[in-house]
């Protein structure tokens, strides 16, 4: 009889059973030799799910009860080893790509036909939570695991990803539709490593990086699961979001120069305090977002004075400037009305602004026809919907330059992200892992 964990199957059939009834979810996991079930039947493992996510968490756990499990760090490398151990239970064929990226294939009943992908990322921000991007992972393990044990063959195959980095920059998800540049290679990690070494560190093969991975056509459609990472969800007491979009990015690195000199000497009037003018830079950022209409938004993230000293005038100030929203047109419109703001402030400062451009994402609009087919599963199982785009970046955004992508959200509890608080309720977790399922299934045929 196999054994999982140490884990009777019988006995851990019936304990999984137990849970998915306390769900009001149906169970019907038979062995290989069963007959299929029918696909509208099926339903995921929630209680082998959540053990995942349980184990998957001791990979750079940090003292807060989240995660510190950052791209290319050792624990990185030690929870990519854990999925991978995962993903073959499943009974996937295993490989990492040439961006670092792990996928997970299970062949279809036709040939020729390209794959349905489902995934996410599990590397985390420095004092991350235990949610952000490991359910979509461990989900889309799920349904591959669900799919084998009840010997359902989709005619598509199925593909399973782990996209590498995707809070450095969705640098894996990047590097498979050729969005990836030499220059970008030397771009460094919060681990400290190049991503070019960093990649090489994850097995991947940056050299070979100078060609897309994957091209149009050669993907069916891209699922991903993922908490909402914000509240609305849980403020409206609905259990799916359908995501209709995903924001495009703008990052600018701002330097502030003004003059550096002695704090106690220098008369007020005579200062040029580039600090100063950064702070009121600060406050322009914010008015400017608040004085249009919409769901864009504006941030200035990082600050930092130099030379540091309190009894020196700060001469040079670098910030970051962040805007968000789905339409690129507006994205640019808002930084031009922020650089206005910024020599008005310059002009009375005695100061000057230089912006670069550090990172510029376009917004990508889900599939309207995965949409469907989302909330089609979600339907289905008796589970509210509601369309919401979304605020965060996510790989999705540039699959759907190659394939048909959607997006599922689930409950975020207090919308808190990023933060060992993070935390969404096992049976929203299980709902979003069943849609998944079901949306997969329809997809993949």
């Amino acid at each position: 009889m196999r054994q999982e964990y140490g884990v009777d199957r019988r006995e851990f059939t019936g304990k999984m059973a137990a849970f998915l009834g306390a769900l009001g979810a149906t169970t019907s996991i038979p062995s290989h030799r069963s007959k299929p079930t029918q696909p509208a039947r099926l339903r995921v493992n929630g209680e082998r799910l959540q053990r995942h996510l349980s184990e998957l968490a001791e990979f750079g756990r940090n003292p807060y009860g989240g995660v510190s499990r950052l791209a290319y760090s050792e624990s990185d490398r030690a929870g990519r080893d854990y999925v991978m151990r995962l993903m073959q239970r499943a009974e996937l064929d295993v490989t990492i790509d040439y961006g670092g990226n792990i996928v997970g294939r299970r062949a279809g009943s036709v040939s020729g036909l390209p794959p349905v992908m489902a995934g996410s990322h599990i590397d985390s921000v420095p004092d991350g939570g235990n949610y952000d991007g490991t359910v979509g992972v461990l989900a889309a393990i799920e349904v591959a695991q669900t799919l084998a044990e009840a010997g359902m063959v989709t005619r598509h195959p199925l593909e399973v990803v782990v996209f590498q980095n995707e809070e450095g920059g969705t640098v894996g998800s990047r590097a498979m539709i050729g969005d990836l540049h030499d220059r970008d290679l030397d771009s460094v990690a919060r681990s400290g490593k190049s991503w070019r070494d960093g990649i090489r560190f994850l097995g991947g093969v940056p050299e070979r990086l100078d060609r897309p991975l994957r091209q149009r056509g050669d993907v069916a459609a891209y699922v991903e699961l993922h908490i909402e990472q914000s509240g609305t969800l849980e403020r409206e007491g609905i259990q799916i979001g359908i995501v209709e979009g995903i924001v495009g990015i703008g990052w600018w690195d701002v330097t502030v120069d003004g003059f550096a000199n002695h704090a106690g000497t220098t008369p007020m009037n005579d200062r040029r305090d580039a600090l100063l003018a950064a702070a009121r830079f600060v406050e322009a950022v914010n008015w400017v977002a608040k004085s249009e209409p919409g769901r864009h938004v504006a941030t200035v993230g990082r600050i930092q004075a130099f030379p540091g000293a309190p009894n020196v005038i700060p001469g040079r100030v670098q910030a970051s400037l962040e805007i968000r929203d789905l339409d690129s047109a507006k994205i640019a419109r808002l930084f031009e009305r922020v650089r206005q703001e910024a020599d008005s402030i310059a002009a009375a400062t005695g100061t000057t602004f230089q912006f670069e451009s550090s990172y510029l994402s376009k917004p990508a609009l889900m599939d309207r026809a995965v949409q469907s087919t989302i909330e089609r599963a979600a339907t289905e199982l008796g589970l509210t919907s509601k369309y919401l785009p979304s605020g965060a970046g996510h790989d999705a955004q540039h699959m759907a330059q190659i394939a048909p992508a959607g997006m599922i959200f689930v409950p975020s509890v207090g919308g808190i992200s990023h933060s060992p608080k993070e935390y969404t309720h096992p049976a929203d977790i299980v709902n979003g892992a069943n849609v998944l399922l079901q949306a997969v299934i329809a997809l993949a045929g």
